[in-house]
């Protein structure tokens, strides 16, 4: 699940590392036309996430042919929310005008936004069937599924970034579209695979639906939409931060996506051991085992705290080839060592407050971890980014020190919480 969930990452990252060495306009692009991407797609994974804790909860408590009925269900809900993103990234250029980015900058992130909203639909219909598989504690087909999709990704940007083979160099553009289809051959596959699953008739893969597909998924829909909201809090939260990176020009907005960047790539480490500890939480709550939601909570922050440590040692060891590996363009190569050394303190606070976050949710603690990652990322994080970004004069540096603060509010108060839950219960 781990690697599942890096795998999503590690594309944007060789989208970035791979521009990097292109051109450094083409690389602000990229990082700007992904933010509205990025805040619906993870607000969708959010949607579905019922997926997840039902197919485990199901299993835990032994009823094996409830677990297809809740993958079914999820199908044409994620179809229709990767639609609507789909609309709604149409209008990314004259949002970014609007939020005072300039108009090169606008033109650029609008065209790489609308190629990405392409991709959503593809995107979420894979996550809704890794979701069900890692529910039934089989997360590696989704594995060798992502593995697959970043070897293509890799081997398309080459040729449609530096344009190979007579194609033509289309730099942040080629990036996205490269990323797109590669995410469309992985929903295809792990779809299929679902669909032909040895064991099917036993969990009720293909029965037909009962009661409507709707109305029947009110608990697993009730689920989505509190981890919809909060992924929604926060990922808007981080990419504002990215408009105020754009605000403060090209350089900064670069730098700040390649920082950014590195940060969510770990952090979706941390988000395969906080899915891995929902279905955990969620499997001894189905079967009445208190502590077993317990155990797996807390040692699912444990787990987390110490691989993200231990990524935050090797980041901070390695700042100078990191930078080397980002990019060729001399001011980057300056400013990244310092920003990579935040990103290393950052990395511990962020990726224990995923997995408290999960672990509430597995409990069917639903809407309080919505509202505590409001409070850290709203009231604290944004305001101390502007603070330190603006008057303090800090530039990105800010910004990231920003982060820090955020996440480790967040931790504090989802920890408390889940101690408060697991002890009532």
């Amino acid at each position: 699940m781990v690697v599942a969930r890096a795998g999503i990452l590690t594309m944007a990252t060789a989208d970035i590392a791979m521009l990097g060495h292109y051109r450094a306009e083409d690389l602000a692009w990229y990082g700007i036309g992904v933010t509205l991407f990025i805040v619906l797609l993870l607000i969708g994974i959010g949607l579905l996430t019922g997926t997840l804790v039902m197919t485990s909860h199901n299993r835990g408590a032994g009823r094996l042919a409830d677990c297809g009925a809740v993958w079914r269900r999820a199908l044409p809900y994620a179809v229709l929310i990767g639609l609507a993103g789909t609309g709604l990234c149409q209008f990314a250029e004259p949002f970014f005008l609007l939020v005072g980015q300039s108009p090169a900058i606008a033109a650029g992130g609008g065209a790489v936004t609308a190629i990405a909203g392409l991709a959503l639909i593809p995107t979420l219909v894979y996550v809704n069937s890794s979701f069900f598989m890692e529910g039934l504690a089989r997360p590696m087909p989704g594995m060798f599924v992502i593995l697959g999709g970043n070897v293509l990704n890799i081997m398309l940007n080459g040729v449609l970034i530096f344009g190979l083979w007579g194609v033509p160099a289309m730099g942040a553009e080629g990036a996205i579209l490269a990323t797109s289809v590669a995410r469309l051959c992985m929903a295809l596959l792990l779809t299929g695979y679902v669909w032909w699953l040895p064991g099917r008739e036993m969990l009720g893969i293909r029965r037909p639906l009962s009661g409507g597909w709707w109305r029947a998924g009110r608990e697993q829909w009730r689920l989505g939409y509190a981890t919809g909201a909060s992924q929604g809090v926060e990922s808007v939260a981080f990419n504002s931060l990215t408009m105020m990176a754009g605000l403060l020009g090209p350089l900064a907005l670069a730098s700040y996506s390649i920082a950014l960047n590195l940060t969510a790539l770990i952090f979706m480490l941390a988000l395969g051991f906080g899915a891995a500890t929902a279905v955990r939480v969620g499997a001894a709550r189905g079967a009445g085992d208190r502590y077993g939601m317990v155990v797996a909570g807390w040692v699912g922050l444990a787990a987390t705290v110490t691989i993200m440590a231990g990524f935050g040692l090797l980041m901070w060891l390695l700042r100078e080839p990191l930078a080397t590996l980002y990019s060729d363009d001399a001011a980057l190569r300056v400013v990244l060592p310092g920003l990579i050394l935040i990103v290393a303190c950052i990395l511990v606070p962020d990726g224990g407050q995923v997995v408290m976050s999960f672990a509430l949710r597995g409990a069917g603690d639903a809407w309080t971890p919505t509202a505590l990652h409001l409070l850290s990322f709203f009231v604290v994080m944004i305001p101390a980014a502007w603070l330190l970004a603006f008057p303090v004069g800090l530039g990105t540096t800010g910004l990231m020190i920003a982060i820090a603060m955020g996440a480790a509010t967040s931790l504090a108060i989802l920890s408390l919480r889940f101690w408060i839950v697991t002890r009532r219960r």
